[in-house]
């Protein structure tokens, strides 16, 4: 399929099953997906789930993703159970399964809300808004369809380990379906990774094998903001780590461990 001819990340089969569009290609590997985009429709999956019973008043806190193997650009099916439930804490679990295998296991923390505006305070100072900051063409140093699709915008030149930018995209997660706004956020977390890379991505491999996030606050708006930091250990491992932030200011914190490891030489 010609990426232009799709306006969305994924299309869906069945009630379960979902295709990639060229959208969603890796930035790795042109043959597999990009988790970004694929941890969003886990979230969109969970939504979904949760649709289907009684308003219980509680919001996403916390998600994990491990991720357990090769994202073939294949369609995927995607389960969803609760593993604890409970009437103010809740724990929710969806898997991504390609060609019958487990690809994904996503676990999320479900909590209920209360009024605590009385209390609120901390975290980091707002970001610079996206409408005052010039694009910066991430595909010059990624490949892939998802890169490809997103709209970045830095607030000051990207530096080695060390960068703060907006992602958004005008693209549907599932076609001719409404994502929910914590979905869509979500869907581009994973980016902060390739933001503020240590390493020329043509000699280095650095893929996150996790992801996980926490929310004090749910995200608002489309735009994704990420003020990211990169270290990389002395023996193979990395950490990225980054603040999230919407347009109002801060919501929480994603953290990746990666996989550090030097290309092989071309012959």
């Amino acid at each position: 399929m010609d990426a232009s001819a799709s306006s969305s990340y994924f299309e869906r089969i069945d009630e379960h099953r979902y295709k990639p569009t060229p959208h969603a290609g890796g930035a790795w590997d042109r043959a597999e997906q990009h988790f970004s985009p694929l941890g969003g429709l886990l979230v969109h999956a969970i939504d979904g789930y949760r649709a289907g019973r009684p308003d219980d008043g509680m919001v996403l806190g916390r998600i994990s993703f491990d991720i357990l193997g090769r994202l073939a650009a294949d369609e995927c099916e995607i389960r969803v159970e609760t593993v604890r439930p409970g009437r103010t804490i809740e724990l929710v679990e969806a898997t991504a399964l390609i060609a019958g295998r487990p690809v994904v296991r996503a676990r999320a923390w479900l909590l209920a809300t209360l009024d605590t505006g009385p209390v609120s305070g901390g975290g980091a100072h707002r970001l610079t808004p996206p409408d005052a900051l010039a694009p910066w063409p991430m595909s010059s140093l990624w490949p892939g369809g998802f890169i490809a699709s997103l709209d970045v915008r830095p607030l000051a030149e990207p530096q080695p380990g060390r960068t703060t930018a907006w992602i958004s995209t005008e693209l549907d997660l599932v076609a001719g379906e409404a994502a929910s706004p914590l979905a869509s956020y979500l869907a581009l977390v994973d980016t902060a990774n390739g933001i503020a890379v240590r390493r020329d991505p043509t000699e280095w491999m650095f893929p996150n094998v996790d992801l996980t996030v926490h929310l004090h606050r749910l995200p608002e708006g489309r735009w994704t903001g990420l003020d990211t930091t990169v270290v990389f250990g002395p023996a193979g491992q990395g950490v990225t780590s980054t603040v999230l932030h919407d347009i109002t200011g801060p919501v929480g914190h994603a953290q990746q461990i990666l996989t550090v490891r030097p290309l092989p030489a071309a012959d």
